[in-house]
């Protein structure tokens, strides 16, 4: 097992992607803690994963969750050696369409609560010798796309903080990349409605010919998190079908 005697945190675990890079890190031997807004869906999928999992009821906007999320680590596991900044929104909207109030909620969710974990998490992965943060920024954080300006715009910001973060720390072996995917099956992708010609169109820009699956992006995240990638860290990693290489 990869990641044996390893205790990893991550955000909007109780459903897709971010259940799958936490089901992965348990199969490799993590203790894992999973958090979310939504009790009842974190504990089902904590049962799921399996005795080395723990649900914290969490909201990564708000400051004294991610405290609390932090500090419910360290007692159960003693430490933490991973993190993964996976939860995230979209909210639809071009710069004249969108409110203040869907900006704000956007960048506290999608930016301010990586930069807010991360360095509540940093004193933790110093004690323990180094670490790993992966953060889930998208392929957006490279292109544009229609209708996406705050969430392009948050995603944008998550690499460049994963860049700047992985400088900082290279010298204490806390490693810092961003896996950046593309349109994957998930709840958040099947709240927006598509008819059959729309969900053909966007498949379409993925040259493979489908949709990713979560579990396309939990591999990557393992092997991140693992000391086979102990020589990278400031690398983003498109895992989209090859939607970036076109």
């Amino acid at each position: 097992m990869r990641l044996a005697g390893k205790t990893a945190i991550v955000t909007g675990g109780g459903r897709g992607i971010g259940k799958a890079i936490a089901a992965a890190l348990a199969h490799e031997g993590a203790n894992v803690v999973i958090c979310g807004r939504d009790a009842k869906r974190l504990q089902r999928a904590a049962a799921e994963i399996g005795p080395a999992c723990l649900a914290v009821t969490a909201d990564v906007s708000r400051s004294n969750d991610l405290a609390k999320l932090v500090d419910r680590t360290v007692e159960k596991f003693q430490g933490v050696n991973i993190l993964v900044n996976n939860a995230g929104i979209l909210l639809p909207g071009t710069a004249e369409s969108l409110t203040e109030e869907q900006w704000e909620q956007t960048y506290n969710t999608n930016v301010r609560a990586v930069w807010q974990l991360s360095r509540t998490v940093l004193p933790h992965l110093r004690n323990a010798g180094g670490g790993s943060i992966i953060n889930i920024a998208s392929v957006l954080s490279h292109l544009g796309a229609r209708n996406r300006v705050a969430y392009a715009a948050s995603k944008g910001a998550v690499l460049a903080m994963s860049r700047a973060m992985a400088l900082d720390h290279a010298a204490e072996k806390i490693r810092v990349n961003c896996v950046c995917p593309g349109i994957v099956e998930t709840e958040m992708v099947a709240a927006f409605s598509m008819d059959a010609n729309a969900r053909q169109q966007r498949v379409a820009m993925h040259p493979v010919g489908r949709f990713g699956q979560p579990e396309d992006i939990a591999g990557l995240a393992v092997f991140l998190a693992s000391d086979e990638a102990a020589w990278i860290t400031g690398a983003a990693f498109p895992v989209d079908g090859g939607y970036s290489a076109q």
